[in-house]
Formats: C-alpha cells, structure tokens, sequence
C-alpha cells in the first residue's frame, strides 16, 4: 500500500513511509474471563485457545461496528490473525516492523508463537520488531495479541471509560484492547524510528531524529514549500539521537515570514523529507516524509499568544466517542468531516477531552487549521500505582504529538481527577506541578494547564469550568476585572476553588495567564429524562436564543480571552451536543457559526426543519 499525504490514511502522518500494509479488517477473537490463556499457549501456533468468534479491527469489542458490540465487562481479551510471508518478509538484512496505534491497557504480542513485545497504556502506540520470530520457509505467520483492561482499576488511566457496569452521568461505555490502526512495514536494520519538530519562527527549525542503531551514517533533510527548497542539509549523525539545526533564509524577511507562518486561518505547512545513508557507500537506508508548521503558542498580556500576538480562542470540546465505533472511528474521512463541521460552525480551536485522539485527526487539524487542546485520559483515584502510570503514559503521548502544530496547549490534568484533594494534600498539589514542570522539560513551546477547570497550581491559562446558564449571573461574574477578582476570592462557580497558593493568582494578575471561560453551556434541547444535560431547554427557538444570550456575555466580557463550548457532539447519554450523535446539527449551521463569532442569532435561522 503506498500512502500520500494528502488523503491522511497513514496511520502516523509525521513519520510517514511510502510502502505499508494495514492489518485492520477480520481478526479471531475471544474472551478469556478465567484468564487461562497464557498459561494453556492460546499465543502458539495449533493452539484451539478460546478464539470462538470474530472481530473487526481496529473496533473494540464494545463497539457494534466491531461486529460484536457486548459491553459487559471482560478483563481480558484475544486477538489472531494470519499474515502472508510476502508482507512480513523483509529480506536483505531488513526488518519486519508490527505497529499497534493503541491498545488498552496492557498488551502482550506474539509472532509464531514467540513474544516480540509488552505495552502498557491504553492510549499510546508501541512497536513489535518480529523479524526474529519469523519461522523460516512459512507461506504466513500468526500474529496473536493478548489485552488485559481492568474494568474497575481506578488507578489505570480511562479518561471518560466508566468504571461502573452501566455508562453515568458524562461516563461511557468502556474500550478494551485494539482501539487503534494496526500496520506493517518493512525497513533496513538501521532506520528512524523517531522524528521530531520544533519550529522558530523567527529562524527555522530544529529537526531531533532517533536512530535504531549506533553506526555512522548521514542524514540529509529537506524542506520545501509548492515545490521550492527552503532549506537542506546533510549531517553526519555517530549517535541514536541527534539534533539538527536548519535556518530558513526566507523567514529574514518579516513579509515573507507571514506567507510561511501556521495558523487556522492561513494553514501553511512544509514538506520534509530525511533521508538516512550508509557514510560509505552513501546507500540510502531509510527514506521518510513529514511535514512542519512554523508557529509559536504562549500566554502573556492577558491573552492566548499565537505566533506572538493575542489570539481569541474559539472552542469546543469534543469527547472523540461515536455511537458504532465509541472511541475509535471510521477512518480518516470521518475525522476530516469532523474538523470540517467544527471550522464551519466557526469555531478556531478544539479540545480532545480525556482521550488521545486519533493522529489522522490531528493531521487533518494541521493540514485544515484547527487548534488543539491536547489532553489526556484521567485516573479516578491518587497513589503510587495512578501517578506512575498516568505520568508514563502522559510523557509518551506528549512524544507521539509535540510536532503537530495545530497543538497548542497540553492538559495532563482536568478537574483534580485522580487528585481530588490538591488544596489539602501536599502530595496532590506536588503532583500537579511536577506533572507541569515535567511536561514543560519535554516541550517547552506551548502553555500547560496544570490543572483544568479550577484548583490551578501552575498553570499557563487560568480555565474555568462553569456551567451557569443565566445570562445576567455570568455577566456579574465576567463582566469585568472587579467582577472576577471577587470569583477568584472565594468559591468558584462549580464550588471549587479556582488556584492554590498565591503564585497562580498572582499570575493571574499580571497577566501572565489569562482568564478562559474552558467549559461552559452544556445545552440541550428537549432531552429526556434518562440524559444527561447541565441545563434543558424547550425548543429550539429557546435553545437558539439562550445560546446566543450566553456566548454574547463571553464575548463582551474585557477579561475572558477565549472559550471552550461544551460540547461538540451528543455522546451516549449526554445530549448537551451541538450536533447530533448522528452528526446532524441541532440548529443550521449558519446560526451556530454566527452565535459562536459574536454575531446575534436572527429571526430565520431557526426554520421549522431545525425545530422537529
């Protein structure tokens, strides 16, 4: 299969080859409620195992479009496929390369019957090298995958999974095992295995590679843009991890800066190539394709900085759950129409809301322009096993999508969950910060929230969660600086302190981190009484119009530098969606886009259609 940028299928767009072979589609499928099957080699070939049905990769079993959909509860699951020899045979020296985009929680893979790889975090990707358990002179292979999720573990991390058997409240159905792409390729013994972007606007960018292998080689990389070379290099690299610098002439000039800067409304990205030879021969050994956006993100002055000017963010926030898929998807078209209706219902900006999402998505908020909040899924209790867990995985998904340029702002915490206690516990507010600091270390280009919605320690944007539906009672809240500071004194609106420790306010107060309404709404309209919604209205004329009530209090408040609307789409039980599970706006969409920019709803934008 060869893969071209443009149409987003690969399942890792920033390190992207040519040639690879998807395995999504039918697998072999069972549970293993005893938890037997390591022991009885259910992973060897000729084994009966418990493999009695089948399933659609990547669709968790939960998901009807698995072709199973049972969501009770099962802690361990089995995965079998065969693979034909021609895709897995590397030849010359090469190797046989098993990528997996994610399962949860903790996976064991198999090739013909000998183990190439353990992972633990349901939400990051892992790779098998399998070309030494390849058994000589087969016609095909058995891939075999063992999942183990904890369906009441509180300390793994699960974002909006529920730990009860029955989805509550904002919690849904669970996701056990494959939930991502899973794909081969075939590369020579020394490749990359990493690659990474960190632009300068001011100058160019700063490429770091990660080698398989200590050997001499030279890697040449190029950027371009519609053709045009702007800039090139040739290094020679003698360690696994390298970093290289390359200047950009063009970006000297501040007009031409503009033309070749990111943002969502002028998307610009380059193209990159690297390329890694043999020093002797000058053999090449590894070819990948990527693409940079050159953009900067920060706080300051009291406003969301991009590309160092104040920037009005425009939110929603988006669970990633789908009614056949739940937290999986479709594929790449379905995340493209998604970012599509976000930017037409004129929103600038995007919260993935306690989950990794699919990259493809984030490619195609690269490619389409669509700012990202980037966070990840929560544990629900503090302690040893919580915070080593969630810092791993948190530090591993902060790798796979700090080159992303629509990214920009990282969330590792949200709502003090699996840290409910950070004003009275010095261990919780310790881990907030370091969770902070931690994530600053690896990426220091972008403002961190270390904590989302109140309770802040030290956080870059101050964001506060409030549901609050009468127009005149956020006004008294937001309607200017004095009305904040009296917010910010005592309580917040959902009953929590909004900062911890006099530094975050006094952040606050200079301007360092700007005030951002982060959720708020959570409309309905006519739900029933088994939904969840923060307030219900009767129609939708009264949805329209309280919609547009509260999203003008926001947008004529001095202090508020941005929003995030809760949410985008309806999801299970929670009905506070602008759209429909289906995908199907609740009001068209011209009259959502005008509510959202500041602009009053008029008279014909909730036609009788919109109403039923």
């Amino acid at each position: 299969m060869r893969a071209t940028e443009q149409d987003g299928t690969y399942p890792r767009p920033i390190l992207r080859r040519e040639r690879w072979h998807s395995l999504d589609g039918v697998w072999e499928f069972g549970y293993d409620d005893a938890d037997e099957g390591e022991r009885a080699e259910w992973f060897a070939e000729g084994a009966a195992g418990g493999f009695d049905r089948e399933i659609t990769v990547p669709f968790p079993p939960e998901a009807p479009a698995s072709g199973i959909g049972e969501t009770a509860p099962h802690a361990v699951v089995w995965y079998r496929r065969r693979i034909a020899h021609e895709v897995l045979a590397p030849g010359g020296g090469r190797r046989a390369l098993v990528h997996f985009g994610a399962v949860d929680h903790r996976a064991k893979v198999w090739l013909d019957g000998r183990l190439v790889a353990e992972h633990v975090g349901g939400q990051t990707p892992f790779t098998a090298d399998v070309t030494h358990a390849l058994r000589p002179g087969a016609d095909e292979h058995l891939l075999v995958v063992r999942a183990e999720d904890q369906p009441a573990d509180l300390a793994q991390p699960r974002g909006k999974q529920d730990w009860q058997d029955r989805p509550h409240e904002v919690w849904y159905e669970r996701t056990t095992g494959i939930w991502q792409s899973v794909w081969t390729e075939t590369v020579a013994a020394q490749h990359i295995t990493d690659l990474a972007w960190i632009p300068d606007p001011a100058r160019g960018v700063l490429a770091e590679i990660t080698l398989a292998r200590v050997a001499p080689v030279t890697v040449e990389i190029v950027l371009s843009h519609d053709g045009e070379v702007l800039a090139e290099s040739t290094s020679t690299v003698r360690t696994p991890r390298s970093r290289i610098d390359l200047v950009i002439p063009a970006l000297r000039n501040g007009i031409d800066r503009e033309e070749l800067l990111w943002s969502p409304e002028r998307p610009t990205l380059l193209d990159a190539r690297v390329t890694v030879r043999d020093a002797g021969t000058s053999a090449a050994l590894d070819t990948v394709h990527s693409y940079v956006g050159l953009r900067s993100a920060g706080a300051g002055r009291g406003a969301f900085l991009l590309n160092g000017r104040p920037y009005y963010v425009r939110s929603v926030l988006n669970q990633g759950y789908r009614p056949d898929t739940l937290i999986a998807n479709t594929g790449t078209a379905e995340l493209r129409r998604e970012v599509e209706l976000i930017k037409a219902m004129g929103f600038n900006a995007v919260r993935i809301h306690q989950k990794a999402e699919d990259p493809r998505f984030l490619y195609w908020a690269d490619r389409l322009g669509l700012l990202v909040w980037g966070e990840t899924g929560a544990a629900y209790e503090f302690g040893t096993e919580a915070v080593e867990l969630l810092t791993r995985e948190w530090l591993d998904m902060v790798r796979r999508d700090r080159s992303h340029p629509s990214i920009v702002t990282w969330v590792p915490v949200n709502e003090s969950w699996g840290a409910s206690d950070i004003p009275r516990d010095p261990a919780q507010r310790h881990y907030s910060v370091a969770l902070a600091n931690l994530t600053r270390a690896l990426d220091p280009t972008r403002p961190v929230m270390s904590n989302e919605g109140w309770e802040h320690t030290d956080s870059d944007i101050l964001g506060v969660h409030d549901y609050c539906s009468d127009p005149e009672e956020l006004t008294r809240r937001y309607g200017d600086a004095a009305a904040f500071d009296r917010l910010l004194a005592g309580p917040g609106p959902q009953g929590r302190v909004l900062t911890v420790g006099a530094a975050q306010a006094e952040r606050y107060a200079a301007g360092a981190a700007p005030l951002m309404i982060t959720e708020f709404g959570g409309l309905s309209v006519r739900a029933d009484d088994a939904d969840f919604s923060y307030t219900r209205t009767d129609s939708a004329d009264q949805y329209a119009a309280l919609l547009g009530d509260i999203f003008a209090v926001l947008h004529a408040s001095p202090i508020v530098a941005g929003f995030c609307y809760t949410q985008f789409m309806d999801t299970a039980q929670e009905t506070n969606g602008l759209v429909y599970a289906d995908g199907s706006p609740k009001l068209p969409v011209e009259t959502i886009r005008r509510i959202v920019l500041g602009r009053r709803p008029q008279p014909e934008d909730t036609p009788q259609s919109s109403q039923a």
